[in-house]
């Protein structure tokens, strides 16, 4: 079964309008207007210059040791202890970086730091966010989303954790953390800090990966890879990565209930993806090790897999392992009629680039 794939013009261009909604959610993804991908691996073989990474917003955990707390200067309020029946407003900022990029203000108390969700748990919110200037461009009432795992913008990964049960909080988020430089057409403009209204509603235990069905395992691991898929096509190449790791574990988790073949086969296809589109964000983060053990275990599943020869092939050229390189750019060459996903150029142009640093180091080792 060879892996599908998606070029990147394949992938739906909607993905640009995906909400703050979440993507793990069955009953939100059913409800969400955001076109998914079609289901196929999508194809990265352009050369074109490395992206600069220097704007993307890290993956990062909030530093509790330096978390600080600001005094909201415009409302000139004190520091007020939450009451027992929560419903007292503290009004202070808390500068969850340190930086004054990402502050939250509790405008409703919760009912105690013991209630509190962490990462791995499904957390219910309503959420409200809002432009600068007051427009409201999401508003939920009830939004499912897995903390940690890169389902919604980094501003409520980062911030819900934070907070309370039945706590309601404002969130002031710099683009870094929201939408960054692409911002969200048509709403969100490039550049756009955030007012985020949140109220947490219920936190839970995710569901045991060993009890799900095939089918419920098929569907979770997608959903995962689909939001990988969006983060790629941003260029949040690790945003990206950590999406499709959360996929494969999903996939590669133990399971207490018997599957189908179909159902087998299905689960190593969405693998057979995952492992692809890992491979591929790898490379523009320059992991040639990482994306060379991705292409690897693709080619254990299917050894005539085009997309994971060729990235093998490309990396183990730019590594200068031309005599490696060229037998597996060739075994893709030979394959390349059948699967039009991939140009004759690319394949044509990295053989020769290959073959020429042969040359080279030939034409170098005769003139020692």
């Amino acid at each position: 079964m060879a892996s599908g794939g998606d070029s990147p013009g394949d992938v739906s261009s909607d993905w640009a309008a995906t909400s703050l909604v979440d993507l793990t959610s069955p009953e939100l993804a059913k409800a969400s207007t955001s076109t998914m991908d079609s289901g196929e691996d999508f194809e990265v073989l352009d050369d074109e210059e490395e992206d600069d990474m220097s704007g993307l917003p890290p993956l990062e955990d909030v530093p509790a040791s330096k978390t600080t707390v600001a005094k909201d200067d415009a409302q000139g309020s004190t520091s007020e202890q939450p009451s027992e029946e929560g419903s007292e407003a503290v009004e202070e900022w808390m500068d969850i970086l340190g930086s004054g990029l990402l502050k939250k203000k509790v405008l409703v108390a919760g009912q105690g730091r013991e209630t509190r969700p962490v990462k791995n748990q499904d957390v219910t919110i309503r959420l409200k966010a809002t432009l600068e200037d007051g427009t409201v461009v999401e508003e939920h009432p009830s939004l499912t989303f897995t903390l940690g795992d890169c389902d919604v913008i980094q501003a409520l990964d980062l911030c819900v954790q934070l907070m309370e049960m039945r706590e309601t909080a404002l969130i002031q988020s710099d683009p870094k953390y929201c939408y960054g430089s692409q911002g969200r057409s048509p709403d969100i403009p490039p550049d756009a800090a955030l007012s985020l209204e949140v109220e947490l509603l219920e936190a839970k235990d995710a569901p045991d990966l060993e009890l799900l069905s095939g089918k419920e395992k098929v569907e979770l691991a997608n959903r995962k890879r689909e939001r990988g898929n969006f983060h790629y096509q941003r260029a949040d190449y690790v945003l990206a990565i950590n999406s499709y790791d959360v996929a494969l574990k999903v996939i590669g988790s133990s399971s207490k209930v018997e599957f189908s073949p179909e159902e087998e086969a299905e689960l190593l296809d969405v693998k057979v993806k995952c492992l692809n589109n890992l491979a591929a964000s790898q490379l523009k983060l320059d992991h040639y090790e990482a994306a060379l053990r991705s292409c690897n275990q693709v080619l254990e599943q299917q050894p005539d897999n085009v997309k994971a020869l060729f990235r093998k092939g490309k990396v183990l050229a730019q590594q200068g392992e031309y005599s490696e390189a060229i037998p597996i750019l060739k075994a893709a060459l030979k394959l390349e009629p059948s699967n039009k996903a991939i140009p004759w150029k690319w394949l044509f142009g990295a053989t020769a680039v290959a073959l020429g640093g042969v040359a080279l180091s030939v034409v170098i080792a005769a003139r020692n």
